[in-house]
């Protein structure tokens, strides 16, 4: 048989499409081309698989021979496909039977040895194959990022001899035994009581943890803004199989290392200022994912939010409305998830002062529209609560223990109840409800609806940022257990238009 048919998965945003690696041999003089759009990896795999195939005391055909990766519109990218090509090799030189490759699906880059090496993507690849009812067999070295999966789906060797022994029933791959996974406390040491003071922040991270909503705190430097974003995480439940699966498949994507996410925490991430559009919202020749991508199912934290370059976060508008980020290029189009919780961190003035301390600050009032201005409205309007972090008086910080400690493990549990309840009642947090699910959740009696008409035409706010009250008090109802929204919970809610208001007090005086 001079051709041979092995199948592969090629990456294709967070998809894993079907590759159909076809090995054909001819007479003639020897020649080795690969065609169906290689990138340069996939085109230097040749030369890779003839080492690895002399080294394991495979013959290599000395013929004229052509790979064609199928379909030739999709782009190729990476070694992964070393291993379905040397494998085919065998097939169509006879080294190994045709019927011995039914049933599984090959990844794998090859060293000059022919040891199996790490490759990116493999999850979704995984998954891909196991949703089609095949196995994938891959190298060892990618078995950590496979732990979301059930160890059936796969097989993991680390030398192509180890699979062709495989493939002809010599040594059969044993499924590899499920690394436990890390349950990483750090969450659960690290909370808010750590924190003196700042009850009124304190109390919008737990809205905010409650109903997924997105927080911009607002303070001097040092009042203690990072320290609340960085434990605000141990307020969030925790992740559930199916979104483990897909924050891993980003992770393996994206090729980060050091963080794989294997434990039910919800990720953390936290760009300096200085990223780019591109790192932020991701892109590239070829598609990878960004920062917000990377964030999906947890939490994406901006600090020193007015010093990003304002179009880096006017690319947030569309992924923090719809959960997604579309990258255009001009042969691809590709979509990553990014329903991330916003977690955004300022100064009130180019100085640093506190907002109460606006008449002794220095900076003029031009000077502080100025700042704030580098924030355009959109972006201000899709953040649900805007708090004040005001400076700690110096005896609080140096008093031992904490006056204002909380039993933290009592408000976690209200913190998950509400977010269940939620659950239960529209499929979803209450900061991702919208249309006339608002208005079903949301209800108003009459007299709230004349009131709330009243201190909104105060504030002057959008329609957006009208549902985003109504989405807040909900909320702070349902932490209460309320089954209505009632007057304190609305002003509440309102009381959490920092920014609005400062807007409003600049525009009177």
């Amino acid at each position: 048989m001079s051709i041979a048919t092995v199948y592969s998965r090629a990456q294709y945003g967070m998809e894993a499409l079907l590759v159909s690696v076809e090995v054909h041999l001819s007479n003639g003089l020897p020649n080795f081309s690969i065609v169906g759009l290689p990138e340069a990896a996939v085109r230097e795999s040749k030369d890779r698989v003839r080492a690895a195939l002399i080294n394991s005391n495979f013959e290599f055909p000395a013929r004229r021979i052509i790979v064609n990766l199928a379909p030739a519109e999709l782009p190729k990218q990476g070694g992964c496909f070393d291993l379905p090509i040397a494998l085919g090799l065998l097939v169509a030189s006879n080294q190994l039977t045709a019927d011995s490759l039914k049933g599984y699906e090959f990844l794998g880059e090859l060293s000059l040895s022919g040891e199996l090496r790490k490759s990116t993507g493999i999850l979704p690849a995984a998954y891909a194959c196991h949703r089609s009812g095949s196995c994938l067999i891959t190298s060892e070295q990618n078995q950590q990022q496979l732990t979301p999966l059930n160890n059936s789906s796969y097989l993991c060797a680390s030398h192509l001899l180890e699979v062709c022994a495989h493939l002809n029933n010599i040594k059969h791959l044993s499924p590899t035994s499920t690394p436990s996974k890390n349950k990483n406390q750090a969450s659960d040491e690290i909370n808010l009581n750590e924190i003196h003071g700042q009850q009124h922040a304190k109390r919008a991270l737990c809205i905010a943890a409650a109903g997924q909503h997105h927080l911009l705190m607002i303070g001097s430097p040092g009042s203690g803004k990072t320290m609340l974003a960085t434990r605000f995480t141990s307020l969030l439940t925790q992740l559930s199989q199916q979104q483990i699966l897909e924050t891993m498949s980003i992770y393996s994507i994206a090729n980060v290392s050091g963080t794989s996410h294997q434990s039910s925490n919800r990720p953390f991430r936290a760009p300096h200022h200085t990223v780019s559009t591109v790192g932020l919202v991701g892109g590239g020749s070829i598609p990878k994912p960004g920062e917000i991508s990377l964030a999906h199912n947890g939490v994406l934290f901006l600090d020193e939010f007015t010093e990003f370059n304002r179009q880096t976060l006017e690319a947030l508008r569309e992924p923090i409305e719809t959960g997604m980020i579309t990258i255009s290029r001009a042969n691809a189009q590709v979509a990553f998830p990014a329903r991330f919780q916003l977690i955004a961190a300022m100064n009130p003035c180019p100085n640093g002062c506190d907002i109460d301390e606006y008449g002794h600050c220095q900076c003029s009032h031009q000077q502080i529209a100025r700042y704030r201005n580098k924030l355009s409205a959109p972006i201000l309007d899709r953040i649900d609560l805007q708090v004040n972090v005001p400076k700690l008086p110096y005896r609080d910080l140096l008093r031992k223990t904490n006056s204002n400690k909380q039993d933290w493990h009592m408000i976690k549990q209200r913190i998950h109840s509400a977010y269940e309840v939620q659950i239960q009642r529209q499929g979803k947090p209450n900061a991702m409800i919208e249309g006339k699910t608002i208005k079903e959740v949301c209800k108003l009696t009459n007299s709230l609806e004349n009131k709330i008409i009243e201190m909104l035409d105060k504030l002057n706010l959008s329609a957006r940022s009208f549902h985003k009250v109504l989405k807040v008090a909900r909320t702070i109802a349902d932490l209460d257990e309320s089954n209505d929204i009632c007057q304190p919970h609305i002003s509440e809610a309102l009381a959490y238009r920092q920014l609005d208001r400062i807007a409003k007090e600049f525009a009177n005086s």
